[in-house]
């Protein structure tokens, strides 16, 4: 009976018609091609990540965004009250408006500039093909945009800058046109900074500020003086930036310190007369509302780029999710790697966008990792074909063998191209077991067979 049984194992084995075969790499020339097995160590990652390729790129409004640009200026508050209006005081307060940071002219819109050769001092001449400019002034009136149109050469932003830096950049432009850049820049007229003083004055004015500092003393002179009959109760007011400040002008003329206050753009003085706190109040309101004019003016500008905003956003998250929707449905073109063999799922791994994959983002976060009872840690390869239609045939294996856990680095560091098919080997006694339980039900079958005739 023994040997019966082992004979009919055997007939078993090779007449039973089963058959278990496993898949494994096999270098040489094969009727798949030539293929070639190389070792993947810290020199040959270098050399397999070599290739051209370069990951797709998501499509641009994936980096884009609404946008938003700012707007200068925020809710502009009434001024306090510059002192109890029921009763007359025994006094004036000094409030005293905090000092001008110190720095150069910047020249603004409105302004008007000159280009002056050496020799013709504030006018502008022939400069080197540069016709002069043809306005009565004989100069250029910087724009609403910040620039100056000169001839042959085009507008130039100056909004901003000093006069030497204003210079500096007109000097440049006459370089990239080939013009002799002989001349200097003068500022002929100032608009764009100004001081209104109004009340008990001698001509209510708009004195603009020029490259010399302009001291409160100095405005109220160019505006023919104070003429408050109460000297006692006569006050300077400076609104400056939602605050009203207070100089009583008795102070302003005995005290040095109070005397040399400096301006700054956009200050309205009002000179009080007599206790006159009325004209003040009206003064300072047709400024208030002027303001609010312009903050109403901001506050729609600001409502109109809310609503672009929400298009332009709503716009993207279409195009968005039409991307996301064509993906799903594949029709947008996408890089593959295929896993295969002794892994915890075969599938096929998008590459990503925008970057590179490597051999263990398949590996780990696709394929499930490596089963350490059936995949074989010495046999992991990266099958690529060759790009060149002269080699059509090659296939590089690239073979990792981690039984040294710290191989796994390289997998870290060996990166992926489309079309890689990474293949895992079973391990030895995996096969075996495949094998046995292969034949096992043909071979019992046929082994009850044999011994019930």
């Amino acid at each position: 009976m023994k040997y019966l049984l082992i004979a009919l194992m055997t007939t078993s084995l090779t007449g039973c018609g089963v058959v278990y075969n496993s898949s494994s790499v096999s270098p040489g020339i094969t009727e798949e091609g030539k293929v070639r097995v190389l070792p993947i160590t810290a020199e040959t990652v270098m050399v397999a990540n070599k290739g051209p390729y370069q990951p797709k790129a998501l499509p641009a409004y994936f980096s884009q965004t609404a946008g938003v640009r700012s707007s200068g200026g925020g809710v502009i508050a009434p001024p306090p009250t510059a002192f109890d209006r029921v009763s007359r005081p025994a006094g004036m307060e000094t409030r005293l408006p905090p000092a001008v940071a110190p720095g150069n002219y910047r020249i603004g819109v409105g302004d008007v500039v000159l280009l002056a050769t050496p020799k013709s001092g504030s006018t502008v001449e022939q400069l080197t093909g540069i016709l002069a400019a043809q306005s009565s002034r004989q100069g250029y009136t910087v724009q609403d945009d910040g620039t100056i149109s000169v001839p042959n050469v085009g507008r130039v932003q100056i909004a901003g800058q000093t006069v030497e830096d204003a210079e500096a950049t007109l000097f440049q432009r006459f370089l990239d046109q080939q013009i002799d850049p002989t001349f200097s820049l003068e500022i002929a007229e100032f608009h764009s900074k100004k001081v209104t003083i109004g009340g008990a004055v001698g001509a209510p004015a708009v004195v603009p500020i020029t490259l010399s500092p302009l001291y409160l003393d100095e405005a109220l002179a160019a505006a023919g003086g104070a003429t408050a009959a109460d000297i006692d109760y006569a006050t300077v007011r400076l609104y400056r930036d939602g605050t009203l400040y207070q100089i009583p002008l008795k102070d302003l003329y005995n005290r040095r310190g109070a005397q040399r206050i400096q301006l700054a753009a956009g200050d309205s003085i009002f000179v009080d007369s007599e206790y006159e706190l009325d004209k003040a109040a009206a003064y300072f309101e047709e400024q208030i509302k002027l303001a609010t004019f312009k903050q109403a003016a901001r506050q729609a500008e600001l409502t109109a780029l809310s609503t672009e905003v929400q298009l332009r956003r709503a716009q993207l998250d279409e195009a968005r999710s039409n991307f996301d929707a064509r993906l799903k449905l594949g029709a947008e073109a996408r890089d593959y790697v295929y896993i295969t063999g002794e892994v915890g799922k075969q599938q096929r791994f998008a590459l990503p966008y925008d970057q590179k994959a490597n051999l263990a983002d398949a590996l780990y976060d696709a394929a499930g990792g490596i089963p350490t009872k059936t995949g074989s840690p010495k046999e992991i390869y990266v099958l690529r074909g060759s790009d060149n239609p002269l080699e059509f045939a090659s296939i590089t294996a690239w073979h990792l063998d981690v039984r040294n856990a710290a191989a796994l680095i390289l997998a870290t560091r060996f990166e992926l191209h489309p079309n890689d098919v990474i293949f895992v080997a079973a391990h030895p006694v995996t096969h075996w077991s495949n094998v046995v339980n292969s034949i096992t039900p043909s071979l019992i079958s046929t082994t009850v067979g044999a011994v019930t005739d």
